[in-house]
């Protein structure tokens, strides 16, 4: 991952916590990480690893996959939707109902009852 990259998912995760209404030190404490390190993280100059990534996304109630991509670890495929993205940009819902709304599409997700297409 080059320095571009790195403030991209720095910017990507800081943006990401504003709209979760987090501050930057109740994410630290949610993730796992200190504060100082997610500040370096935020301002592109620390690369997180995969697993790091995987705390933040789980503290921000967003996918994984969505931080992977913006990291460079994995490449977006056409046609994917980041839905758990999408509902917590809707700002038209409470951050309770997003976050109510995230639980739900995850657990429809893990049981596999949808339909595949």
């Amino acid at each position: 991952m080059d320095d571009e990259q790195s403030l991209d998912l720095g910017a990507f995760i800081r943006d990401q916590r504003r709209r979760a209404e987090l501050s930057m030190r109740k994410l630290a404490e949610l993730a796992g990480v200190s504060n100082p390190y997610l500040s370096q993280i935020e301002r592109g100059l620390r690369r997180p690893s995969a697993e790091i990534l995987q705390q933040l996304a789980r503290a921000l109630s967003i996918s994984a996959e969505a931080l992977y991509v913006q990291a460079g670890i994995l490449e977006r495929r056409d046609g994917d939707v980041d839905v758990i993205g999408e509902i917590m940009r809707d700002h038209s819902l409470t951050h309770a109902q997003r976050l109510e709304l995230v639980r739900a599409y995850q657990a429809l997700r893990e049981s596999g009852t949808g339909e595949q297409r």
